[in-house]
């Protein structure tokens, strides 16, 4: 039997059919996001992505038993709407009834964090733990937190939005509309925008070097030059780990898990983010020298993370 998981990103939406029995993909499609309005909703695209990998596989779909969608912002899982998603311009989309016209299997969507979160427990490095926050670092700050194995939603599915608490009032401008939220600060946009400000300030910084070789500033910019000893890259590097820590020491305050999971593309500095994440970690949060260590540690699904979480998705429900 399989699993369809549905990646909606600001970039692009993903899909994969998944084996139940293995957790592997075994064919995934992506399209890019589009402009989506009450002319063209969103659950086209979706649509496009969930044919071609029938097509592509010749799964039929009394093979399929379910299928998950991973999408950002608010989400109402249980009456299958897509709320509001700001980096989208998509508000009170009923997608999942939208969806079920066509296909007659079970559909469930929850956001795209949470369905991470729920990934990584099930398929990744949360495995073996019973509570866990789960963190990525990407266009935006999402979060996905597992309370005694159960994802935790808030009141209709509204709730666990980390990426939206404020760490600076009156602070940088957050695309929800308020100012000094966490996403503002700790996003890989806003690395990519802190990087360009360091730039600008330090036209002698390898950052220029590294940045014209990609053809671009990314959200590697900053950590390669740092790594080569450039010392305005690595103010941006020091700078940019303080803004995740603020926010992951308050998750940590509240929930005191066993882990936090890091997640996104800023993940892959593995050690060189998680290491100095440890350490303010241990030192700064409350009573960190007696209370139960939270560790610190990279996700291990990586780009297969919205896939096999919205895949996991099934699974739970």
């Amino acid at each position: 039997m399989y699993l369809i998981g549905i990646d909606v990103g600001g970039m692009s939406i993903k899909g994969g059919i998944v084996d139940k029995l293995d957790g592997k993909i075994i064919e995934q499609y992506s399209i890019p996001t589009n402009a989506y309005s009450k002319e063209y909703s969103i659950s086209e695209d979706i649509s496009k992505v969930i044919d071609y990998l029938i097509v592509k596989t010749g799964i039929k779909f009394d093979q399929i038993l379910g299928i998950g969608i991973g999408q950002p912002g608010s989400v109402d899982s249980e009456r299958g709407i897509i709320r509001y998603a700001n980096n989208l311009s998509v508000e009170n989309v009923p997608v999942v009834a939208e969806l079920q016209e066509k296909y007659s299997v079970p559909i469930y969507i929850n956001n795209d964090a949470n369905c991470a979160a729920l990934g990584e427990y099930v398929f990744g490095a949360g495995r073996g733990y019973k509570d866990i926050v789960f963190i990525t670092l990407g266009t935006g700050v999402g979060s996905g937190i597992i309370i005694d194995g159960k994802l935790f939603e808030g009141r209709s599915s509204a709730g666990a939005e980390a990426g939206h608490m404020v760490i600076h009032v009156n602070g940088e401008p957050c695309s929800c509309g308020r100012k000094g939220c966490w996403e503002a600060y700790a996003s890989a946009s806003a690395l990519i925008r802190q990087t360009k400000a360091m730039m600008d300030a330090h036209p002698e910084s390898l950052m220029h070097k590294f940045a014209q070789e990609e053809g671009k500033v990314s959200g590697k910019t900053a950590f390669r030059a740092a790594k080569v000893g450039d010392e305005a890259a690595q103010l941006v590097v020091d700078t940019y780990i303080n803004y995740i820590s603020e926010g992951l020491i308050n998750m940590a305050n509240i929930f005191r898990p066993d882990a936090i999971l890091i997640g996104g593309g800023i993940s892959n500095e593995k050690e060189y983010l998680t290491k100095p994440l440890q350490r303010l970690m241990d030192s700064t949060s409350f009573g960190g020298a007696f209370n139960p260590k939270v560790i610190v540690k990279t996700a291990s699904l990586q780009n297969d993370a919205g896939i096999l979480g919205a895949a996991a998705l099934i699974i739970e429900e």
